[in-house]
């Protein structure tokens, strides 16, 4: 064995990620962990304290977990640069809104968390309809064609 380390091979891709991009990844990755985060706390509670409905919190709680899959694979796709990811961190995204304007109309503690949905949500998609993203990630126009840098 040599004490040289082995140099690092050079990325074959000729552009670097784009901000944005890794952005949008942190983003959609946030939103993802906190869906798994808020259904391991429902499925939690719904086992060890004392919910209402025991089966209804442990059905939620397992929902949010497996819902959070979306936009976890999403950030992932994303950060790998594939064109598939695109269309997952989107619907994400709009899935989002609606629960964001439900939190804001709740008359309680509910109403930053729906402001900081809201504002991730809106964040997420002008990163991600961005035209830099969307080259970033090889998406083409309309018949195929590449747009302009």
């Amino acid at each position: 064995m040599s004490p040289a380390q082995n140099p690092t091979p050079e990325s074959t891709d000729p552009d670097p990620r784009p901000g944005r991009l890794t952005a949008a990844a942190a983003l959609a990755g946030l939103e993802g962990l906190a869906l798994v985060v808020g259904g391991a706390y429902m499925l939690v509670m719904g086992l060890t304290g004392h919910p209402d409905d025991r089966s209804q919190a442990v059905t939620g709680g397992v929902t949010l977990i497996v819902l959070a899959l979306l936009p976890l694979l999403a950030a992932r796709g994303l950060l790998l640069r594939r064109g598939w990811s695109r269309g997952p961190a989107i619907i994400t995204q709009i899935m989002a809104l609606p629960v964001a304007y439900n939190l804001l109309q709740a008359d309680s503690l509910a109403i930053p968390g729906g402001i900081a949905l809201a504002v991730v949500a809106v964040a997420t998609l002008v990163l991600i309809l961005n035209p830099e993203t969307t080259r970033a990630l090889g998406i083409t126009g309309p018949g195929g064609i590449r747009e302009p840098k």
